[in-house]
């Protein structure tokens, strides 16, 4: 898989089409996310990094997946609503997608090729985060129970 992250792209939860070309320029967090996953709290961390850092490039993506103990349980039609009421997401989500197996996500795909984690290119849990940096570089992977606001200083210093 020799592509750039820029030519990579997702749908919205309404399926439609998001590029990551979109996003050259701009440092993008990107988050695997299950709305009733113990992590889930993490949401209202991801959504301050959205508030506090979005005039300054900052793109924070969440990927929403089922693959961890069924713990996302919403649907494409559901997911932005019960994100929005439950953790006062405003930060863009994509449509429900896999991380793991044969039918990886594109940008999981290449995001695992370029940063390994622990247990080699799996992603081991729910809200497994990734920074990638203005040039579409990804940056550095952090663990599921890294909270958002450990972020903050990589995010500081790639803006």
């Amino acid at each position: 898989m020799n592509t750039s992250f820029y030519q990579l792209k997702a749908q919205t939860p309404q399926g439609k089409e998001i590029s990551m070309a979109d996003f050259e320029g701009k440092a993008i967090l990107i988050v695997n996310t299950a709305t009733k996953c113990g992590l889930a709290p993490q949401f209202e961390g991801l959504e301050a990094l959205h508030q506090k850092y979005k005039d300054q490039g900052l793109v924070v993506l969440g990927f929403p997946c089922d693959q961890f103990l069924g713990q996302e349980p919403e649907t494409n039609e559901t997911i932005e609503q019960a994100c929005q009421i439950n953790h006062g997401v405003t930060f863009q989500l994509t449509a429900k997608c896999d991380v793991n197996g044969d039918n990886t996500h594109p940008v999981f795909k290449y995001l695992k090729k370029e940063l390994g984690g622990l247990l080699g290119n799996s992603i081991k849990w729910n809200f497994t985060k990734f920074l990638v940096d203005k040039n579409g570089k990804p940056y550095k992977r952090y663990a599921p129970i890294d909270k958002p606001e450990v972020i903050e200083k990589d995010i500081q210093k790639i803006l």
